[in-house]
């Protein structure tokens, strides 16, 4: 069976479709995505944790909100981890049952609140005490009970990015964990609250199973205090953040290695174990195809400026992420350049000084690594067009998101009455000079 992403007969192909015929059917830059490489990744986590025998697999619908892909992974039996009603309303359009729908984050408004009691969702991650009891109105007034667990914040560094940790006690999210018992003591005791458990999360692409273990046996304690003060605990959410191989040689943990773990700590827990994966279904999964515009001499090293551009692929820019880079008809030979977009900015850059693929003007590459928070973070920055997403099937393909041209974007600004062509009190400088 092919390989996902392979070079063949000395072009890149995503499975069976060359890359340079998805180039001139959609144009670059533009997401491709390898349902294969989705179904693939869906599969292996959820083998992973065979040992763990209640669970529930909602993936993190921030990561890759594309229908998609959504669709595709309802089919593989996932639910979804949404954090806001935008999300939501992608999940159920792609078929996932609300019962399968949690709401996670910080900042849930009251509508949103709402919304999702309307709808019927599975689960509430409470991140604060007022939250708790605002949803508690909300569901007694409705007659309902909102299923809801406390996510609590363990003050652990998960040994990543910084402004991709979520489980130091400085960090937004969660209520700290020495004041939780007394907080789930108040809340369950609203009469719209079915509270049922507690929930983690403690930061993204993680490369250690060890900052994981000992919060999970932080968790673990706290289960076995709630129980002591008498509350039934049959839930508890242990979020995601299993981590991608984006250099060359990284080795992370398997799912394998990551299920035996959790197996060995939550075993005696007796409860459903929640788990939440986006970036390891979908990261490998996707590629950003750009064209190559000019190679422009440096001080140091060559500039190759790409179509892409910063508001097409934000984490360099945002965290110094690293993406491979490599051509689409590679030739063997190698260079030593800087890769950079068109966006005028200085942190516009995707690489400095990288031993890359030779490449010259109009040829295409890849951004390899870029299905998960890609193009869910894209803008229109410059008043660029939001890149378009394809979807790879064997030997077919689809636009699943259309690019957005400035065209449309440009019909969707109104100009309010009061400003007319006879505000104007002088003539244009540039208008003068013409005339």
């Amino acid at each position: 069976m092919p390989l996902p992403f392979e070079c063949r007969d000395g072009v890149l192909y995503v499975e069976d479709v060359a890359l340079p015929a998805i180039a001139a059917a959609v144009g670059t830059p533009a997401y491709v995505y390898s349902s294969a490489a989705l179904r693939n990744a869906a599969r292996a986590f959820r083998a992973g944790l065979a040992p763990i025998r209640r669970k529930h697999l909602a993936f993190a619908v921030k990561a890759n909100p594309n229908l998609a892909v959504l669709k595709l992974l309802a089919a593989e039996g996932y639910g979804a981890d949404i954090v806001s009603a935008g999300e939501m309303l992608h999940a159920l359009a792609a078929g996932m049952p609300a019962s399968s729908i949690i709401f996670s984050g910080v900042g849930k408004s009251r509508r949103e609140l709402s919304t999702a009691l309307d709808a019927g969702i599975g689960q509430f991650n409470l991140e604060l005490e007022e939250e708790g009891v605002v949803l508690a109105a909300m569901a007694a007034a409705r007659g309902q009970r909102a299923p809801a667990v406390l996510r609590v914040n363990p003050d652990i560094d998960a040994g990543t990015h910084a402004k991709i940790s979520t489980g130091r006690k400085q960090n937004k999210f969660g209520v700290a964990i020495d004041d939780a018992l007394g907080i789930y003591a108040r809340l369950s005791k609203l009469e719209g609250l079915a509270l049922r458990g507690i929930a983690i999360h403690i930061g993204s692409q993680l490369s250690d199973l060890g900052p994981l273990e000992i919060a999970y046996a932080r968790v673990g304690r706290l289960v076995s205090d709630l129980r002591a003060a008498g509350h039934t605990i049959t839930h508890v959410d242990l979020g995601g953040g299993l981590g991608l191989s984006y250099r060359p040689g990284d080795v992370m943990p398997s799912p394998a290695a990551y299920g035996a773990m959790v197996w060995r700590v939550t075993r005696d827990w007796n409860v459903a174990l929640m788990f939440e994966p986006g970036r390891f279904i979908a990261g490998d999964a996707g590629v950003l195809l750009t064209e190559v515009l000019w190679v422009k001499p440096g001080a140091v090293d060559p500039y190759v400026i790409v179509d892409a551009a910063m508001n097409d692929l934000a984490r360099p820019a945002l965290y110094d992420a690293f993406h491979d880079f490599v051509a689409v008809r590679p030739t063997g030979a190698r260079m030593t350049a800087n890769i950079a977009g068109p966006v005028c900015e200085s942190g516009d850059t995707f690489a400095m000084g990288r031993d890359i693929d030779a490449v010259s003007a109009g040829d295409l590459a890849v951004f390899r690594t870029a299905g998960a928070y890609g193009a869910t973070m894209a803008s229109t920055y410059n008043c660029r067009a939001l890149v378009p997403e394809v979807l790879v099937d064997g030997d077919r393909f689809a636009v699943v998101a259309d690019r957005i041209a400035p065209e449309a974007m440009l019909a969707a600004q109104h100009i309010p009455a009061w400003i007319t062509d006879e505000d104007r009190t002088s003539e244009p400088v540039l208008a003068r000079k013409a005339a």
